[in-house]
């Protein structure tokens, strides 16, 4: 059975690159684009995996992690930060979270997969 990996992106875009990369390895996807929705599909479908941006509307990264770290059900579900911004502030405050890894965009392919 395939492994789940639900996508947390509020960029239509970059969801669907991310997506189409997972699928073509083999991944069964689910997407949400934002964090309220994606803490929901969480709980319903526990994925295997969880590709959280940082920056999204409403609810930021770091806080839907805490959500989904704080529950029961979704505290163990790996969670990787994806992000744009480079700088080490905001590199330093996503590990201090406590998300499992991390990924810069733009994607780079084989890093990507291999995370």
């Amino acid at each position: 059975m395939a492994q789940t990996i639900l996508i947390v992106e509020d960029n239509e875009k970059n969801r669907k690159l991310a997506r189409d990369i997972l699928q073509f390895h083999g991944f069964t996807i689910i997407e949400a684009d934002n964090a309220e929705a994606g803490i929901a599909l969480a709980h319903e479908r526990h994925p295997d995996l969880i590709l959280m941006d940082f920056h999204l509307p409403g609810m930021n990264g770091i806080e839907a992690l805490g959500v989904l770290r704080a529950a029961e059900d979704t505290r163990a579900i790996p969670v990787m930060a994806v992000t744009a911004s480079a700088m080490t502030e905001d590199r330093q405050r996503i590990i201090a979270a406590g998300f499992d890894g991390l990924q810069t965009k733009p994607i780079h392919l084989k890093e990507f997969i291999a995370a």
